[in-house]
């Protein structure tokens, strides 16, 4: 009798071409049978890689004189939901005994347990294949990544983090069955090996860790074909050869202990984190790792770890127990991740996390939101920016309570984050709450205006854009602006009985003075610009050339101002035809030529 690991990974076919399985009846357990059934409907493969065994068994036992015979009942429901405590290898043993069978497995514990109840076993360990797996040969020293997918040639990725290109391989095209059987391959010689193993297994995806290659295969109906695709990584390096300053490598040391490492997809970030790990644990550190899956490229004597029973919070629990001096964590995505994160940085624990972001402020961003403003300091204290494989930006985090930057008022004082550049200890951002919101502000040196008063201006000018998008806004005080805008405007927003300027004030809470801007007449006939006209049914349409798009332009007619506007990206100005100002330049221009058209950014 056959159990589900020996049918598997194939053994049984190998001894019955072997010669050894000859003349007799092989029992197969309708409980095998029913689990990998039930592992192919959820689109699994060691499913469909069992019941592929069992077929080709059928086809060629007549030629070896063996009759196979499918016994025992099948699983109920409460069997099946109890199969990972072992219930499917009890009915397996129960098939077993009742039939007076030899029970043939590559399970140990199976053989173990069988044994123990007085059941006749043969087990079979694992044999070692030395065949070369069929898609390494898509690899050379510089492929990092091979993407194949069904109705496609080969492709792969080659060249090092951050300057790489995508080439086809070869022209032949992919099919299903050839993937199929590459995917069958990985997972066999996965089962059998120390080397290879099973991270993630899901309707439609799986993922398997095999040496130093992560597999990743995906099928309908999670994706829309048959794909495999294989990432290696080409470069190993020591903290040293990064070149970074003695400054950051005396930080990296001796203080900092949450150190997040961001960057783009591809960028370098796991390169830099498995360099940090061994760096660690070749100082006297005990490091661990939190992976899913476990591809971290470092020293044997760093423990590797993945989700317990499905979750970082398990592991985490085991982690504090085998006290850590520095845990690598890669990747941090989930809501759950960060809080874990954070749980183990403030329990003392040295934390290195890895995170995908377009620049280290989105890092700290993503922070936000997931744990209290005031605690990020305490979790994060290192920034690190990769890009192209190397180390870009570097900041660091601390939390002072004082007035933020461009604000006058000393009660106005309140916890503030600052971001500084690392290398020159310049003040670049700072993050606090504004009203109800957490905002960070970028702190420039050659702007005038900074903290609340930026924010306030921004506020303010997005309220009157609709009025004049050239508004100027002059903050007087906490509570008082300037505004001054085009004079054919000031009656629209002023309102009838000045309700509409009213209404703006009791949204942006302001007082609001409203002044008239001061129009220059210099105009340039260098930067008058030709265009034509036209109308749709809600726009008066003015068309100039596409190259000005995005740019600023003053509308006059017979030298009187009428509005300033942007160019859109197809060349054109629209005015809307309600408003007060294509009233004024239908009422002001008899024909196309009273209307000129003058850039402003020049």
């Amino acid at each position: 009798m056959v159990d589900t690991s020996i049918i598997i990974n194939g053994q049984v076919i190998k001894q019955v071409e072997a010669g050894s399985l000859e003349n007799m009846e092989i029992i197969i357990p309708m409980a095998v049978l029913d689990e990998l059934q039930s592992q192919a409907a959820q689109k699994k493969e060691q499913g469909f890689v069992g019941l592929e065994e069992i077929k080709k068994l059928q086809e060629i036992s007549s030629k070896h004189g063996l009759k196979i015979k499918f016994e025992g009942n099948r699983p109920s429901v409460d069997d099946v939901r109890l199969s990972g405590r072992g219930r499917i290898d009890a009915i397996i043993q129960d098939v077993a005994k009742q039939n007076n069978a030899i029970l043939h497995t590559s399970d140990y514990t199976q053989s173990l347990v069988a044994q123990a109840i007085g059941i006749d076993v043969c087990y079979q360990k694992p044999e070692h294949v030395k065949e070369e797996l069929e898609f390494l040969r898509f690899f050379d020293s510089k492929t990092m990544s091979v993407h194949l997918k069904e109705g496609i040639p080969p492709f792969a990725k080659r060249g090092k983090p951050g300057l790489f290109e995508l080439i086809k391989l070869e022209e032949k095209v992919l099919t299903r069955d050839y993937l199929h059987n590459i995917a069958t391959q990985i997972l066999e010689r996965s089962k059998i090996t120390d080397s290879g193993s099973i991270e993630i297994s899901k309707a439609g995806a799986l993922v398997i860790q095999y040496e130093d290659y992560r597999i990743v295969i995906t099928q309908p109906p999670f994706s829309n074909g048959y794909e495999i695709t294989i990432e290696h990584p080409i470069v190993k390096l020591t903290l040293a050869e990064y070149g970074i300053s003695e400054k950051l490598m005396s930080r990296f040391s001796e203080r900092a202990e949450g150190i997040l490492i961001s960057g783009p997809p591809g960028s370098g970030k796991s390169t830099l984190a498995s360099s940090l790990a061994n760096f660690y644990y070749k100082t006297g550190k005990i490091v661990k790792t939190f992976e899913s899956p476990r591809d971290l490229q470092v020293d044997l004597g760093i423990t590797q770890y993945t989700r317990l029973e499905g979750s970082f919070e398990n592991t985490a629990d085991i982690l504090l127990l085998v006290r850590p001096d520095y845990t690598i964590f890669d990747e941090v995505r989930r809501r759950e991740d960060f809080g874990i994160f954070s749980d183990l940085r403030l329990a003392g624990v040295g934390m290195v996390g890895v995170v995908h972001a377009n620049s280290p402020l989105d890092a700290i961003q993503r922070f936000i939101g997931k744990i209290e403003l005031g605690m990020i300091p305490n979790v994060l204290d290192t920034v690190v920016f990769v890009k192209e494989g190397k180390i870009a930006q570097v900041y660091q985090l601390e939390l002072k309570v004082k007035v933020p930057t461009g604000m006058a008022e000393q009660d106005l004082a309140r916890p503030v984050i600052e971001v500084r550049n690392f290398e020159d200890h310049n003040l670049e951002h700072e993050i606090y709450t504004f009203g109800e919101e957490n905002v960070i502000v970028p702190i420039s040196k050659k702007s005038s205006k900074f903290g609340i008063e930026q924010l306030a201006e921004q506020q303010v000018k997005e309220a009157f854009k609709k009025f004049d998008p050239m508004a100027e806004v002059e903050i007087l005080s906490e509570n008082s602006v300037k505004v001054k805008v085009d004079k054919q405007v000031i009656p629209s927003i002023i309102g009838r009985g000045g309700s509409n300027i009213n209404n703006l004030e009791k949204m942006l809470k302001v007082n609001i003075d409203i002044v008239e801007k001061e129009i220059k007449e210099e105009k340039s006939a260098n930067y008058e610009l030709p265009f034509t006209f036209s109308e749709s049914k809600t726009a008066t349409i003015l068309s100039v050339s596409r190259e000005y798009a995005g740019m600023h332009a003053d509308v006059y007619v017979n030298e009187k101002y009428v509005i300033t506007s942007r160019i859109g990206r197809k060349g054109q100005i629209k005015i809307p035809k309600r408003s007060d100002a294509s009233k004024r330049l239908m009422k002001l221009a008899s024909s196309q030529e009273d209307i000129g058209i003058f850039l402003k950014d020049f």
